[in-house]
């Protein structure tokens, strides 16, 4: 059982807003106020806007799952499957995005022309505005308040949040000799095969955390052999997937690395959303602290299930009771 924390319009009131600018510099004079229905492009805008303002939510690029829906207030986990306009996948066309008559149209990810230019492309077709919004981990807090601004809501206590974990880690982590940090290895995907090279978006949280990404530079998603990554010897695996995981701790091949030696492969928690990887959205500061737990256990020895649950009453709006987080955590640690 999980207990509701707070009503949906949690938010705070509705203040004026200052004259409208996303973070790619897009001018959005247009942008009328109160803003009362917000259209998410990605699910990485759906999760930033949810834990701000969930009651603006038009509905979620992927339905809720039933295993999702405790750990998020009812009334949002029971929104309409809307699409996505951006990403893998776009399965949003502009006349239903123009049906639900949305305010703005949110975009979190990438400032980079191509978005730039997504982003007016559909705002010129649609007459809606569009914002596009820095979805980097390390500019969360900056991220909060350029929402916070746009739709007219008091973005601090989320924003200076993310400032506190951020600076948390680049301490602890600091304190860490570069030869002693730990060589990680991310595996997505049921076959663990498919991994993320260092100066994507999917490994950000590790990179910040100081792992070293044993797939090496590049950016980007990489398909690899499993002898590649024997070659590799990783000290940390960390999959996204518990049936690849489960496997792996039974294939020969995969027990030769230095990570299953020392039992050291672990499941990112992935409810409602996950934790490292997939979406990259602000979801992935939860995953911060339980990634300084399996890195570096003596700089984190607080228990992760009492932050989790912190942070889900914070961020999610609900309080996971001990059977919840136990589905959470299951795999993790």
């Amino acid at each position: 059982m999980l207990l509701g924390s707070a009503a949906f319009a949690l938010a705070g009131p509705a203040r004026a807003a200052e004259p409208s600018r996303d973070d790619a510099g897009r001018a959005l004079d247009f942008l009328k106020h109160p803003v009362a229905r917000v259209f998410p492009a990605g699910p990485p805008a759906a999760i930033l806007l949810y834990t701000l303002a969930p009651d603006l939510l038009l509905g979620w690029p992927r339905a809720i799952r039933p295993a999702e829906k405790p750990y998020l207030l009812p009334q949002a986990a029971d929104l309409p499957e809307v699409g996505r306009l951006t990403g893998r996948g776009n399965t949003a066309n502009l006349e239903a995005v123009l049906t639900l008559k949305p305010d703005l149209i949110l975009d979190v990810g990438s400032t980079a022309e191509t978005y730039r230019s997504l982003a007016d492309r559909v705002q010129g077709q649609t007459g809606i505005p569009y914002a596009l919004l820095d979805g980097r981990l390390a500019s969360a807090p900056a991220t909060y308040r350029s929402l916070g601004r746009l739709i007219g809501r008091d973005a601090e206590p989320p924003a200076v949040l993310a400032e506190g974990i951020l600076a948390t880690m680049r301490e602890r982590v600091s304190t860490v000799p570069e030869e002693k940090r730990p060589r990680v290895y991310l595996a997505r995907g049921p076959r663990g095969l498919e991994t993320a090279r260092a100066g994507s978006i999917n490994v950000e949280a590790l990179t910040l955390m100081g792992a070293v990404d044993v797939a090496g530079p590049g950016g980007g998603l990489a398909q690899v052999s499993p002898e590649d990554v024997v070659a590799w010897a990783p000290e940390v695996i960390v999959a996204l997937d518990p049936a690849f995981a489960a496997a792996a701790r039974q294939d020969p091949l995969w027990r030769a690395t230095p990570a299953l030696r020392a039992n050291r492969l672990h499941v990112s928690p992935s409810l409602p959303f996950g934790w490292v990887d997939f979406p990259p959205s602000v979801n992935r500061l939860i995953g911060l602290w339980w990634l300084g737990k399996i890195l570096y256990p003596s700089l984190f020895p607080k228990d992760i299930r009492g932050i989790a649950r912190d942070l889900y009453r914070r961020l999610y709006h609900v309080t996971p009771d001990d059977p919840a987080l136990d589905r959470v955590l299951a795999g993790a640690l």
